[in-house]
């Protein structure tokens, strides 16, 4: 039996930051020897944020660059972009078919902007169903979350049975995979670290950069000298996962109040910058060779459509298409 697949999919629309490290990229790294993984670029759901060409095409390679700096194996995963598998969008006009709008009014991002009371563009109402052919053209076993994702799965399992029960069985039912330690990474804010909420703190930034977003975080009123409450401040939160070895001794530290928020921050960034060092390094490396980025891109998109136009010719033969 082969090993299972995976697929994940993330937007070129700004530099990563360590949320998107530690919420999902650290993951796909150690799941990438055990399953056979799709890593796709979701460029054609970016713009509907990102409509600038030059903007566009250096994201994409930033972002491309990012993932292999931190430790994905371009010759054991398949990093794609979607823009170069034509099947994505051609199977989301057969999913639009068996869809209702009252059904798509559901999607977090629609009610989201509905509540703004911003334009909401046919993309942004639609991105649903793109993102359900984007995991079921590569009948994945397993698509990582995090847990404000769930729903983004839920869709595409319902679109995958609506399908099946309407033309007969065609798409595999994914499962989502929810990182229970990082599910939500706390942002400088204590909200969910986002680039929409300008709260990050940016994986391949310089130390000064880092420094600087570490001693913005939030902290409340508690005076030198008094317990802290490791469970609720949000730079022990992010501790946990950089200073592990020191953990124990922080968390005595902060309740017997032998330690402030100020040293607390500078240990954190500390061990920030020991962990992205390296990354940066490589990552800045492949930013000045295009052409690698390029063949990454080339070979991956080689081997994904080899896959999704597999899966269109059944899709087309069952739903009677094909001649």
């Amino acid at each position: 039996m082969g090993k299972p697949v995976l697929l994940s999919g993330v937007k070129p629309t700004g530099a990563l930051h360590v949320g998107n490290y530690l919420g999902a990229i650290k993951q796909f790294v150690d799941l990438q020897n055990d399953h056979q993984m799709y890593v796709m670029l979701a460029d054609y759901h970016a713009l509907n944020s990102v409509q600038n060409k030059e903007e566009m095409r250096q994201l994409i390679k930033e972002l491309v660059a990012g993932y292999v700096a931190v430790g994905l194996d371009p010759n054991k995963v398949v990093i794609f972009k979607q823009s170069d598998i034509p099947e994505h969008t051609e199977l989301t006009w057969i999913f639009n078919t068996l869809t209702t709008m009252p059904y798509l009014m559901r999607a977090h991002a629609f009610k989201d902007a509905e509540a703004k009371n911003k334009d909401i563009s046919v993309g942004t109402f639609d991105y649903p169903m793109l993102m359900a052919s984007d995991i079921l053209l590569y009948s994945p076993d397993v698509v990582p979350v995090g847990k404000d994702q769930k729903q983004h799965i839920e869709f595409a399992r319902d679109t995958a049975t609506k399908f099946n029960n309407t033309y007969g069985e065609t798409f595999k039912l994914p499962k989502e995979i929810i990182p229970e330690a990082v599910a939500v990474v706390p942002g400088i804010d204590g909200q969910k670290m986002s680039k929409s909420y300008n709260n990050v703190i940016p994986l391949f930034g310089s130390d000064e950069e880092i420094d600087k977003a570490v001693m913005s975080i939030t902290t409340d009123s508690t005076e030198k000298g008094a317990p802290l409450d490791p469970e609720t401040d949000i730079t022990f939160k992010l501790h946990e996962h950089f200073s592990k070895e020191q953990l124990e001794e922080l968390r005595n530290r902060y309740i017997r109040g032998d330690i402030g928020y100020k040293e607390s921050k500078e240990i954190l960034a500390t061990n920030i910058k020991k962990v992205i060092a390296p990354m940066r390094e490589k990552y800045n490396k492949l930013l000045d060779n295009p052409g690698k980025i390029k063949k990454i891109l080339e070979r991956g998109a080689k081997r994904a459509h080899k896959v999704a136009h597999e899966k269109m010719k059944e899709v087309k033969n069952a739903i009677g298409v094909t001649l």
